[in-house]
């Protein structure tokens, strides 16, 4: 599919249609510092069976979309708590979603997000309620846990390991440091999919996976926006209770916090989304948009 672009003033966000056309509008959003290109085609097929028009996007600071000079190398572990300048607001990085919905001409949509994109979807949300007709938050961490609050839901020894990765410079080095990660966050009760993660490293326009600064720019967006409370899109919260990353006290506490939102656990699955269950996944999205359907 060829790759379109939003503005978000002088910010450009990169984005691409998956079909689906006709179907309900769906925002796919993915994790911190990788693109659109890690989305598994198979998980965004079985959505569009299920009715849905699929979007993905490239956060800024990720694939092809704007990236901001940093000279200050801050581990993104540490700019989630560590006071810097910050280049950006979280604000900003919804209203970058936004721009998306009206650069495809989608007044509204369902929001589909993963890992740190789950915890963006929780974010357009609460700015931007109108535009937002559900959301699925996987395996991500509370909107409302902020500074040392966020300890109690990461795995410190997940982010160690993570943190002493070497690769070399290259195009084999990001290949490799693709596969090494996906292995660390893969689901222990089902198969590995290196070919999967081979098409997603190749079709990746810039190694978000090793790009630390951008990575530490997006962790440390600071948020002053709203609480979970005030969500009123319904609420699909779901996590592997095999997470290497963050514990399942993560999605514990979002489900808690959002008013009326379900609680889906997955044994055997860890920070990844599994081949064998895209047909639920997107059964269960669509079970969401009809929730959303039948509101007042």
């Amino acid at each position: 599919m060829a790759t379109g672009y939003a503005h978000n003033g002088a910010v450009r966000i990169a984005y691409e249609d998956l079909g689906g056309t006709g179907g309900h509008p769906l925002l796919l959003v993915m994790g911190l510092g990788v693109s659109r290109a890690w989305w598994p085609a198979g998980f965004v097929s079985a959505l569009v069976r299920e009715g849905f028009h699929v979007v993905a996007y490239d956060q800024r600071d990720a694939g092809g979309s704007t990236r901001f000079p940093d000279a200050d190398h801050v581990h993104p572990f540490a700019a989630l708590f560590r006071a810097r300048r910050a280049l950006y607001t979280a604000e900003d990085m919804t209203d970058d979603a936004v721009a998306v919905l009206d650069a495809v001409g989608w007044h509204s949509a369902h929001v589909f997000g993963h890992s740190m994109g789950g915890l963006l979807a929780q974010r357009i949300a609460l700015r931007h309620p109108q535009r937002v007709c559900s959301i699925t938050v996987s395996g991500a961490m509370p909107s409302d846990a902020t500074g040392l609050a966020q300890l109690r839901h990461i795995r410190l020894r997940f982010v160690l390991r993570a943190s002493r990765l070497r690769f070399p410079e290259g195009r084999d080095g990001d290949v490799a440091a693709g596969l090494a990660l996906a292995r660390m966050i893969a689901s222990p009760g089902y198969p590995f999919e290196e070919d999967q993660v081979r098409a997603a490293v190749d079709r990746e326009v810039t190694s978000g996976v090793r790009d630390v600064r951008a990575q530490s720019r997006q962790t440390g967006a600071p948020w002053s926006g709203g609480r979970l409370a005030e969500i009123s899109a319904p609420t699909l919260v779901v996590h592997g209770e095999q997470d290497p990353l963050l514990r399942t006290s993560a999605a514990r506490a979002t489900a808690a916090a959002v008013p009326g939102a379900r609680l889906l656990l997955l044994p055997g699955v860890g920070h990844d989304l599994p081949r064998a269950l895209w047909p639920r996944l997107a059964g269960e999205v669509r079970a969401l948009a009809g929730r959303a359907v039948s509101r007042p």
